[in-house]
């Protein structure tokens, strides 16, 4: 502000912003004064100006230049104000605030937030991001969060505002996401339907939450790397080749070192490999003769050799003597019961008599299996 402490000359009142930072600037700086009556405000295009007079906001000023009236007359003033030791009781002060727009101010969680995962469980996530604040209520804002600070800076507010952002951040991620599996993709989805919930919250202060921007959403790294297990597995479909391949790669990269370290492991890669590929050809552990004939077990399907009276892993029977009239499992000789179902095992279905030919047919035969005809 450029003024002439004197009785005669009028005040020229403007404010301009060295900084970038300050929303809120007082004139004169050392506190409130005697702004005559006539003084020119000049507000910019980016500004406003709030003149406050005898402690109470009595005008806002948009762009332009503005002709400040005050009782303060030049000379008649100082002459009025001599019972106060030449200080007129008339206070007045303009308050200058930034209208722009103030970006890249940065929010994020201190501390992780718990967060639970409907694939991982409770885990912690740590957040990130910048949002842009405007003023756009100039008298509101002064009111509620300057008072009769001298300036009022980003640094002063930004830290509340990371505080709320924060807090509607941990309400609104339980309700809207299940998993952070579903994360990619969702970002802007998620700024934009947060943004929406702190207007009130901004608008509380006379500020516009103009933009917000979620920049990063991670989980401890332990999970992380869960996640990226996860990940290799979907790419790997066949299992059984990539350790095969593996197996492969480290012979191959051992038989190339010389010395006895690379023989040795050589050896030993060499030794593992049948057990490798015994144990992907068949998932039942049951080693095979070679030349030996196979069969499937009909309890468990898993290859068992074709001689076999019972099946080495399931222990059922496979050589048919009788089955159970209820559930059709086969059963061991002089069986009286049947062990799966606990059914008589002495109890035969009746067989069905075809009559016109008189052939028998097996229980619950609807047409003979000799002439074709219907038989039930």
């Amino acid at each position: 502000m450029n003024t002439f402490d004197s009785a005669i000359f009028l005040e020229n009142i403007e404010w301009f912003d060295e900084t970038g930072q300050e929303l809120v600037h007082r004139l004169p700086e050392e506190g409130s004064g005697e702004i005559k009556w006539g003084a020119q405000l000049t507000v910019r295009d980016s500004q406003a100006g709030v003149l406050f007079y005898q402690g109470k906001a009595c005008d806002a000023f948009g762009p332009g230049r503005h002709t400040l009236k005050t009782s303060n007359l030049p000379l008649l003033t100082k002459i009025l104000s001599v019972p106060w030791r030449g200080n007129s009781p008339l206070r007045a002060e303009v308050y200058m605030v930034n209208m722009k727009h103030f970006t890249n101010l940065k929010w994020g969680t201190m501390s992780p937030v718990a967060f639970r995962d409907s694939e991982l469980g409770l885990i912690r996530l740590r957040a990130h991001g910048v949002f842009n604040i405007q003023i756009v209520q100039p008298v509101l804002f002064i009111n509620s969060l300057v008072g009769t600070m001298g300036r009022f800076s980003t640094e002063s507010i930004a830290n509340y505002l990371k505080e709320v952002i924060v807090s509607r951040f941990n309400d609104y991620l339980g309700e809207v996401l299940d998993t952070i599996l579903n994360l990619p993709g969702r970002f802007d989805e998620l700024s934009l339907q947060l943004q929406k919930r702190l207007i009130g919250d901004f608008g509380h202060f006379g500020l516009q939450l103009s933009q917000l921007y979620i920049t990063s959403i991670t989980p401890p790294e332990e999970v992380q790397k869960a996640i990226d297990d996860k990940g290799r597995l979907n790419v790997i479909h066949d299992i059984d080749k990539f350790v095969k391949m593996k197996a492969a790669m480290a012979m191959e990269k051992a038989a190339e070192n010389q010395g006895e370290a690379g023989t040795g492991i050589g050896l030993g890669m060499g030794m593992m490999m049948p057990a490798m590929f015994a144990h992907s050809l068949g998932g039942s552990g049951v080693q095979e003769k070679p030349g030996s004939e196979t069969t499937s077990c009909p309890e468990c399907q898993n290859v068992i050799p074709a001689d076999a009276r019972f099946c080495p892993l399931c222990g059922h029977q496979q050589v048919v003597l009788s089955h159970c009239a209820h559930c059709g499992k086969n059963l061991a000789l002089n069986a009286k019961f049947c062990s799966r179902c606990g059914h008589p095992a002495t109890e035969q279905p009746q067989v069905v008599l075809c009559p016109y030919c008189k052939a028998e047919n097996l229980p619950g035969a609807m047409f003979c299996n000799q002439c074709g005809q219907r038989v039930d």
